[in-house]
C-alpha cells in the first residue's frame, strides 16, 4: 500500500460532570456541576511514518479547553496544549490522552481568595485523559463521540497552597473533517523487526523550585538524581527498576516550621530532610518521544509528613538514542509535590 499524507479535522465537544474531592478543602469549593467547552484541531494520521502504523494511526494535534467550575472561589480555567487519540475495537473506540498549560482567573489570595486552596498561582499544569465511544463519519463528513473526560489542573506546588482539582465530565461532541475519511488498511509490505534489547543503564538528574505547604514559606530549589536499569521488550514497552535520591530543599522549610507549631509532634528541627526511594516504571515509546509512569517507595522518610508511596507520569524526548529530557510531575496519590524537568544518559 502506497503511504498516504495525513489529513485534518476539528473538533468541538461540551463538558458537564463532578468534581472528585480528594480533601477536605475541596468539598467546600464545589458545590455545582462543573461545564466546559473543548475545542482540538487534529491531524488524523495514515501511515507516513513508521510509528503511526506501529499504533494503528492515531491522530495528534492541538487542544483550547473552557472549565467553569461553578464556584466562585475556583472561577474559570482556560487551558491549552497537545494530545495524542489512539484507536481500539475497529477505530470506534478512543483514548484521549492530552497534556498543556492552564490559566485560573481566580487563584488563591490571602485577602480576597483566601478559600481557594486549590490553585496556588495562575499559571498551571492541565492533564486530560478520555475515553469516548466514536464515528468520525455518522453524517459525511461529520462525526459524533460520546464518552468522559478526566482533567486535572495543578501547579506542581511551585507555590502553595496547591490541592488541585480533579473533575469527571461527560463529554459529547462532533467533528468535521476536511477530507473524506480514507480507509486504514494495514500495509503488509511493512517488515517488523525486533525491538528486544539487553538491560540499559540509565542516569537521570531533574530539578525545579517548589514551596513547603506552608503557603508563602518561599520557593526552593531541588534536586532528584535518579538511577535505573530498563528492559525493552518490544517496540513499545520497556520496564524499569531504579532507585533515587531527593534533595527536596522546601522540606526543610517544613520541618522548622513543624517542629515550632505542633511541639507535640516531637519533630527533631534537625531531622534529616533528605529522602531515599526504590521504585518500577513503564514506559510506552512512540517516536522519539515517549510516556513514562512510574511508583515509588520511601525506604528512606525520617520527616513522614508525606505518605510513603509516591508516583511519577510524565513525558520524555530522545534527542538522540542515548540522550534524552523529560518533563514530569511526581505526587503522592493526588497531591502534587513537584513539576520536574530532567535530563538524562541511556547507556
Amino acid at each position: 500500500m502506497a503511504q498516504q499524507k495525513d489529513t485534518y479535522a476539528v473538533e468541538a465537544s461540551f463538558l458537564r460532570g463532578n468534581t472528585l474531592p480528594h480533601g477536605d478543602d475541596i468539598h467546600q469549593l464545589v458545590n455545582g456541576h462543573p461545564e466546559g467547552l473543548l475545542f482540538s484541531f487534529v491531524i488524523k494520521t495514515h501511515g507516513k511514518e513508521e510509528w503511526q502504523r506501529v499504533y494503528d494511526f492515531p491522530d495528534y494535534g492541538g487542544y483550547f479547553l473552557y472549565q467553569d467550575f461553578k464556584s466562585e472561589p475556583l472561577g474559570v480555567c482556560y487551558a491549552a496544549g497537545g494530545f495524542y487519540n489512539f484507536y481500539f475495537l475497529n477505530r470506534h473506540l478512543q483514548l484521549k490522552l492530552a497534556q498543556g498549560i492552564a490559566l485560573t482567573t481566580n487563584p488563591y489570595d490571602k485577602v480576597n481568595n483566601s478559600k481557594n486552596k486549590a490553585f496556588g498561582t495562575r499559571i498551571m499544569d492541565n492533564t486530560n485523559i478520555g475515553l469516548s465511544c466514536d464515528n468520525q463519519n455518522l453524517f459525511g463528513n461529520i462525526g459524533f463521540h460520546a464518552g468522559i473526560l478526566f482533567t486535572h489542573y495543578s501547579n506542581g506546588r511551585l507555590k502553595s497552597p496547591n490541592s488541585g482539582i480533579n473533575t469527571y465530565l461527560l463529554n459529547l461532541g462532533l467533528n468535521y473533517n476536511f477530507e473524506n475519511e480514507k480507509k486504514v488498511v494495514n500495509d503488509t509490505s511493512y517488515v517488523k523487526k525486533s525491538f528486544r534489547e539487553p538491560l540499559k543503564y540509565n542516569f537521570v538528574f531533574r530539578t525545579g523550585i517548589n514551596e513547603s505547604p506552608v503557603i508563602r514559606s518561599g520557593q526552593r530549589p531541588f534536586y532528584h538524581i535518579g538511577f535505573y536499569v530498563d528492559k525493552r521488550l518490544n517496540r513499545k514497552s520497556a520496564w524499569q527498576l531504579g532507585t533515587e535520591l531527593f534533595l527536596t530543599n522546601s522540606i526543610k522549610d517544613y520541618i522548622q516550621y513543624y517542629s515550632v507549631a505542633y511541639p507535640e509532634a516531637s519533630i527533631d528541627t534537625n531531622t534529616d530532610y533528605k529522602r531515599v526511594g526504590v521504585f518500577i516504571g513503564h514506559e510506552l515509546f512512540i517516536n522519539r518521544i515517549s510516556l513514562e509512569a512510574q511508583v515509588g517507595y520511601y525506604v528512606y522518610q525520617p520527616f513522614k509528613k508525606d505518605i510513603s508511596i509516591y508516583d511519577r507520569v510524565g513525558i520524555k524526548y530522545y534527542v538522540t538514542d542515548k540522550i534524552f529530557a523529560g518533563f514530569m510531575i511526581k505526587t503522592h496519590m493526588f497531591l502534587a509535590e513537584a513539576l520536574e524537568f530532567g535530563i538524562g544518559v541511556r547507556l
